[in-house]
């Protein structure tokens, strides 16, 4: 039990009410006390918009509203609270292109199914303790998708925030290119 989770609130989504059980009871495990569930997406959004939280669990393939669908609008929507909000997205779909589009719709991490002690709570640290800035382009809102700094990338920089700095090719880049970390966030 790790006391320093127990205040955490956490909204778990799934269709299936009994993985939302086995979800609580893992976490239970880890310390946390306070929980909200939904069975769809729109009784989460509304729970969401309420309450307050600090992190959400939710499923992929959902009825009517699927998993991207409700990240997007926690992520997007005007009327959302807190669209910084740490989500795991927590599935037993884990094929790339799933992936991709979980990534692309702004989740923090992606966990599966069958979901595992140790996988979870390896999840729950990851957001807690090394939380990603979040970007905002004209498609994309959510955690930067960059989650290492590769000083050896020889590809072209394409962020506002990447101004002045070459390519590694060029060997021309200056030795203050590598310490630019602010992300322009409009």
């Amino acid at each position: 039990m790790n006391k320093k989770l127990e205040n955490l609130r956490v909204m778990i989504v799934d269709d299936n009410i009994h993985m939302i059980n086995i979800v609580k009871t893992l976490l239970r495990g880890f310390g946390l006390k306070a929980f909200y569930e939904a069975t769809d997406a729109a009784e989460a959004f509304d729970i969401v918009k309420n309450e307050a939280m600090d992190l959400i669990i939710v499923d992929y393939q959902m009825d009517l509203l699927d998993g991207t669908d409700f990240v997007r609008l926690v992520r997007t929507a005007e009327d959302s609270p807190n669209p910084f909000i740490p989500i795991i997205m927590l599935t037993a779909h884990s094929e790339r292109s799933r992936v991709i589009s979980a990534r692309d719709a702004g989740i923090n991490e992606f966990c599966c199914k069958p979901v595992t002690a140790k996988g979870l709570y390896g999840k729950l640290i990851s957001v807690i303790n090394t939380s990603r800035p979040f970007v905002r382009t004209a498609t994309y809102f959510g955690p930067d998708r960059r989650r290492h700094s590769d000083d050896a990338y020889k590809g072209p920089f394409r962020r506002k925030s990447d101004e002045g700095r070459e390519t590694a090719d060029n060997n021309s880049a200056s030795d203050d290119a590598g310490a630019l970390k602010t992300l322009d966030f409009t």
